[in-house]
């Protein structure tokens, strides 16, 4: 109970409370237009994917339209292929067998080792380097 009693209410001081011009407004949404295939490279998010892949992604003219950019000369600035794209190009493996085995092909530097069940059809996906497996169809 002594603990309680020596806690008190301080008064608030007035000129600690914020207070606005006019009420405050949320900052402008991103454009939702994305770049096509047919635009500049400089405007694409990557060579091989030229729009946005994730939610929380701002399109890349958006992305660079600021101060920070301001004298910065896009065209001479690196513009990486997606891991994604890359990974969409690699073909399905098709496996002998009911199960496949992945560790990145690059021992030391791969990823460990996954067993990847394959008995629903359709290929399946490493989760660790995007890998595409099947069981080949005369192994049903």
């Amino acid at each position: 109970m002594s603990v309680l009693r020596s806690v008190r209410i301080l008064p608030r001081n007035v000129s600690a409370i914020r207070t606005y011009a006019s009420i405050p407004q949320p900052s402008d949404p991103v454009p939702s237009k994305q770049p096509s295939s047919s635009s500049p490279p400089t405007l694409q998010q990557s060579p091989n994917i030229p729009t946005t892949w994730s939610t929380g992604q701002n399109p890349k003219p958006h992305a660079y339209d600021n101060q920070r950019f301001e004298q910065t000369a896009l065209q001479f600035q690196p513009n990486p292929q997606s891991a994604m794209g890359m990974v969409n190009k690699d073909p399905v493996r098709l496996v002998n067998g009911r199960r496949a085995v992945c560790d990145g092909g690059m021992g030391a530097l791969g990823h460990p080792k996954v067993y990847i069940n394959l008995d629903k059809p359709g290929p399946k996906v490493c989760g660790y380097c995007g890998i595409k497996f099947e069981q080949a169809h005369h192994a049903h």
